[in-house]
């Protein structure tokens, strides 16, 4: 059975502030620590605006330029225990990356059109089956600035994949240096509306990216 989740349209307006969770990861991050489970920030200056790394597997960055394709096609790892960057994950609507890339590059590019406004179903399913694909691991996954879209889906990665509750991930995704725009309540109160079990089950039934 197909699950649906409520979509979601809201103008935009403006919002003075951050949101406060009240949750211990916020607070962290707000008194100028910063807790070691969220990402780790890395300054390569190689056409990579706002990396960090999640995990092994998984990265995020602003919109890579044709600099940091080449950059990345040349495969470097971009921590001393990672593998090299397999696969660029856009989440750009209106934006495509395949006129980034270096001749006969051998990067895999996957697209998927994230519309900040209107966050789709499809797209969370999509993006977790790519990001636990193995033989695309390690990914990097980015939007225009590597903030709101990009941090929608890590926030969901974290929910799902790794277990983290909505207001941990929340708080990172709001609070953790990203450049969150505070004027995409709907995309924190899409987050509050998943149904995490139903997406993880949807996740298993469609298996693996290919």
């Amino acid at each position: 059975m197909r699950i649906q989740l409520k979509q979601y349209f809201y103008p935009i307006i403006v919002v003075s502030g951050l949101f406060s969770f009240g949750c211990g990861l916020a607070g962290a991050a707000l008194d100028g620590t910063r807790p070691q489970a969220w990402a780790i920030p890395l300054k390569l200056n190689a056409g990579l605006p706002n990396l960090y790394r999640i995990n092994s597997s998984l990265y995020r960055s602003a919109q890579p330029t044709p600099e940091g394709f080449s950059f990345l096609n040349q495969h470097p790892s971009l921590s001393p225990t990672d593998q090299p960057i397999k696969t660029v994950l856009s989440l750009r609507a209106f934006n495509d990356n395949a006129s980034k890339l270096p001749i006969n590059s051998t990067l895999r590019l996957e697209q998927i059109r994230f519309k900040t406004w209107h966050p789709e179903h499809e797209d969370v399913i999509k993006f977790l089956r790519i990001a636990t694909t193995p033989s695309l691991q390690p990914i990097l996954v980015h939007c225009q600035h590597g903030s709101d879209r990009t941090g929608t889906m890590i926030a969901i990665y974290r929910i799902v994949v790794e277990g983290w509750t909505k207001d941990q991930a929340k708080a990172e995704m709001v609070h953790g240096d990203y450049g969150f725009h505070p004027v995409w309540q709907n995309l924190l109160q899409f987050i509050d509306e998943l149904d995490v079990a139903a997406i993880k089950t949807e996740v298993a039934r469609a298996g693996e990216w290919h």
